[in-house]
């Protein structure tokens, strides 16, 4: 039995599927701490977080069982033990595990209980629970290992505490969330608050398709207080001394690191996710439509401060309803950014495309179909230009326009990745006035504003015919938007927003053009989810559907 441990807690980036690069970061990670006793790794550091379906390949997890069996190799001879999290089949069933190493051997294994199945999280069809964990022995100290969701009911702590766990080390893979520091935070201090006990809440970072990790790990002791804030979305290694006291173990007090205020922690999350998506995916770079307007003027800037302005490419595709205004605002926001600007005029296809469909279209109204038209002609030219030169097309609508339909399906649609895709429309007014204000700490765009203040003041605008405007089709954004919230994120009725204050003839128009602007959702490209409910991977809804709430 001891009365000091010195833990390292490896707060790291991932890279799915790679688990011989992720074995050696977590090896290159111990070799950084020698004098410690213990290093500790995220939630299934080893797989990557969330695996999907990936988890339930044979052949990942026999290379995931050699690579652990090969770290284990590295832990004899002395130096750090290692606690690893991975995928493990144990009686017939797969689990998702943490693996302590040491002394060359697998000394110990414990798997997660509670399984989450919501929201983003599917694990339930992917892992079996494991019992209710026992502490693991650790040079005579009984820790307790919660993985993850485990700490979000009361059972488990409560469990390992009366099994005799003296402190808590909780692996995660916990996503970004507007507001989730706060939420991991309270409910650490509630378990520390139940059990008496100190808990360490480890987190990764990074990127991984939609899903974005922003770290933010934390240690508490038993009083409740913060003895440890990590940095957010950014890799960090922390080595904590822990003393057995009179009540119990308490580590001493270490950085504590202030988080992002919002929302800043929302602009980093775009960029962090936009970086690990073209990175992991091997692009170039990106191309974007830069229309003059604030949607693509953002877009391009969290492209600049991700990538840098060296690797992102911006096509300003004018049509003979594109003011001299938003030529000179996509002009002003280019060489702020310092990026690549070219011009590619879509009059000479609108025209043949006009031609070709004169006679169908001889007796037919001029419509919405002309204006979809040339916002595929568009889609098609800059995927063009990402098909001849290997960039990746960022989108760059965004989620208020995504939720009623407002986007043309194989025309501004098209494309790889959107930033923009769970931010609402005030949101975006809100990230791109702060952007001109204040340069992110990660950014590797340039100091000081990014777009013209006419890009932020003038009203939004699609022009695709003569003095087109938003607001011709849609209500203001500061109406839909606080709609849409409710509708969405909270699943509200129509008769409860009417009692917020809102038109019902508007609210039912705008439940009618989410639920039937399913099927484009289902076709966009994947984005980067910063709240409780974006389009996809939490709100699942039928594309045939007949509800509605009026």
């Amino acid at each position: 039995m001891t009365d000091r441990l010195t833990i390292a807690f490896a707060q790291l980036n991932q890279v799915m599927g790679d688990l011989r690069a992720n074995a050696d970061a977590m090896l290159r990670a111990r070799a950084d701490v020698p004098e410690a006793d213990l290093i500790v790794f995220p939630e299934l550091q080893l797989i990557g977080y969330p695996p999907e379906d990936l988890v339930l390949k044979p052949a990942l997890i026999e290379r995931a069982k050699e690579e652990l069996e090969r770290m284990a190799q590295a832990s004899a001879g002395g130096g750090p033990a290692m606690l690893v999290g991975t995928a493990m089949v144990e009686g017939g069933k797969l689990h998702n595990s943490m693996a302590l190493l040491e002394n060359g051997d697998i000394a110990a294994v414990t798997h997660k209980h509670q399984l989450p199945n919501y929201g983003t999280f599917d694990e339930l069809r992917l892992f079996k629970p494991g019992p209710l964990p026992e502490p693991i022995d650790f040079k005579g100290v009984k820790i307790g290992v919660p993985i993850c969701e485990d700490i979000w009911v009361d059972g488990v702590c409560t469990h390992l505490a009366a099994r005799g766990a003296e402190l808590f080390i909780v692996p995660n893979g916990s996503p970004y969330e507007v507001e989730k520091d706060d939420i991991r935070l309270a409910l650490g201090k509630g378990r520390v608050a139940s059990t008496g006990l100190p808990l360490t809440y480890l987190n990764r970072v990074g990127g991984q398709d939609e899903i974005v990790f922003d770290g933010s790990s934390f240690v508490l002791n038993a009083d409740g207080e913060v003895a440890w804030q990590f940095a957010d979305w950014e890799e960090e290694i922390a080595t904590t001394v822990w003393e057995r006291k009179e009540g119990g173990w308490t580590c001493t007090d270490g950085p504590r690191h202030e988080l992002d205020a919002h929302p800043m922690d929302i602009y980093h999350a775009m960029m962090i996710g936009l970086r690990d998506y073209v990175n992991r995916n091997r692009f170039p770079g990106v191309v974007l439509g830069l229309s003059g307007g604030i949607d693509s003027a953002l877009s391009a800037a969290v492209a600049v401060d991700a990538l840098g302005a060296d690797r992102v490419w911006c096509v300003m595709l004018p049509s003979r309803f594109t003011s001299r205004e938003s030529l000179d605002d996509a002009a002003g926001c280019a060489e702020m950014l310092g990026c690549r600007l070219d011009t590619i005029p879509i009059n000479p296809a609108v025209e043949g495309f006009d031609a070709m469909l004169e006679d169908s279209f001889a007796d037919a109204t001029v419509d919405i179909t002309e204006e979809n038209i040339q916002s595929r002609i568009r889609g098609v030219t800059l995927m063009a230009l990402s098909n001849k030169f290997g960039h990746m097309l960022l989108t760059t609508g965004n989620k208020s326009e995504m939720a009623v339909g407002y986007a043309t399906i194989y025309g501004d649609m098209a494309g790889g990745y959107s930033v923009l895709k769970d931010a609402y429309k005030t949101t975006v007014f809100a990230l791109s006035r702060l952007r001109n204000e204040q340069k992110p700490s990660l950014a590797m765009g340039p100091d000081g504003p990014v777009m013209p203040d006419n890009v932020i003041s003038k009203p939004p605008s699609a022009e695709l015919r003569e003095d087109q405007k938003d607001s011709d089709s849609l209500p203001e954004y500061d109406v839909l938007d606080p709609i849409l919230k409710g509708l969405v994120e909270e699943e509200i009725d129509i008769d409860t927003l009417v009692e917020r204050g809102f038109d019902r003839d508007t609210v039912a128009r705008i439940e009618r053009l989410l639920y039937i602007a399913e099927y484009k959702r289902r076709q966009s490209p994947p984005g980067v989810k910063i709240g409780a409910r974006n389009f996809g991977r939490d709100r699942r809804y039928p594309i045939t559907n007949a509800f509605r709430t009026v």
